[in-house]
This record gives structure tokens, sequence and C-alpha cells, in this order.
């Protein structure tokens, strides 16, 4: 008597959550968002076509100041301030085998031949020109 009470209290639980998740309404009732409205064009009007264009310039041209940047502090014997512009100019373009060379070139000016070395490997597999792979070569003797 006692297992039959249990389940029907555990029938009874089990319709009442169910039902409470039902998605039926009621006939007549309102949605409640109503779907947006599509425009129609009728073929004849055209409208103008406005070009795409970013808001932040392309990452192709962004990291170029701060490698001229990297540069002059590199000339300046600065290796500390030309590191932390190379390294924000690889966060915009991790691609970058210039980036790659400028950081080669300051680890090595900094006297660390082995993370110029590495550095310059990783570069390798960025650069598509020969100039740009010969120059990052240089580094890996």
């Amino acid at each position: 008597m006692f297992f039959q009470l249990v389940f029907r209290a555990a029938a009874l639980s089990f319709f009442v959550v169910v039902s409470a998740c039902s998605t039926f309404t009621e006939t007549g009732s309102e949605p409640l968002e109503k779907a947006p409205q599509h425009k129609v064009e009728t073929p004849g009007a055209r409208q103008a076509e406005v070009p795409f264009r970013s808001a932040t310039p392309s990452a192709s041209s962004a990291w170029k100041p701060l490698l001229a940047k990297a540069n002059q502090a590199n000339k300046r014997g600065d290796y500390e301030q030309a590191m932390a512009l190379l390294e924000r100019a690889h966060r915009i373009d991790p691609d970058s085998p210039e980036v790659y060379l400028g950081m080669a070139k300051t680890h090595l000016a900094k006297g660390d031949k082995g993370l110029a070395r590495a550095t310059a490997e990783r570069g390798l597999l960025y650069c598509s020109g020969k100039t740009q792979c010969d120059a990052l070569r240089k580094y890996t003797r």
C-alpha cells in the first residue's frame, strides 16, 4: 500500500513537471513577439550600394610603424623598448616574417644567439619571398 502511494505521487509529480514544460498556447492569443517585417523590393528599384569599410586599419599595415620604431630603438641600444614594440607588432600580425626578423635582430643585439636563432626559424615558416627567407636564414646559422 505504501509503495502504491509513493508510485502515484511520483507519477503525479512527473505529469505536473511535464505539463509545465508544454509549449501549448491558447487559440487566438497574440504571440509574445511579432515576426520582423521584410521589405519587398521591386525589380526596378535599386538601392545604392555602400562599399564595406572596416572600422580599423588592416592588420597588414598596422604593425609597420611599430617595426620602424623598434628599428630606431635598436639603433639607440634600447633593446627592451624594441622588444616591447615588436611584441605589439607580433600580436597585431603573428604571421609576419618581417616582425620575426626584427625580433631575431634584437635578440642577437642583446647577445642571445639561441633565442635569435629560434625566432628566425619560426619566421621561416611564414616567409614568402627569397629576400625575406634569406634574411631570416642568416640568423639561423
